[in-house]
């Protein structure tokens, strides 16, 4: 059985920092792309940053300089390291995995991508 469990999330004034964790089970970590998603109410779903077998990544445009992704296939677990928080950033963020490596960075913000999707961890960022 696959999960990807989000942890980290919380309340956080403007300029804060906050780091997301996501723990995998139930696959073979190193062979999936991972990635982040966020959805805020009234918006559609979109993805934040994501992370390739081969390690190359892509991030949004609204959180490059901000927010860095990375992963540690030995504890099969993604990161996402969130500085300079802004309140347009609070919604629900998600994981994601899918299986094999994606040769364009652009791809890898597609939700369409994705086949596994964790539960999701709740940012608020307070002015």
């Amino acid at each position: 059985q696959v999960q990807l469990v989000e942890s980290g999330g919380g309340s956080v004034q403007s300029g804060g920092s906050l780091r997301l964790s996501c723990a995998a089970s139930g696959i073979d970590y190193r062979l999936y792309s991972m990635g982040w998603f966020r959805h805020a109410p009234g918006k559609e779903r979109e993805g934040v940053a994501a992370i390739s077998t081969d390690g190359r990544t892509a991030h949004a445009d609204s959180v490059k300089g901000r927010f860095t992704i990375s992963r540690d296939n030995a504890k099969n677990t993604l990161y996402l390291q969130m500085n300079i928080l802004k309140p347009e950033d609070t919604a629900m963020y998600y994981c994601a995995g899918v299986f094999g490596t994606v040769s364009f960075p652009s791809r890898l913000l597609l939700n369409s991508l994705y086949t596994y999707w964790g539960q999701g961890t709740q940012v608020t960022v307070s002015s």
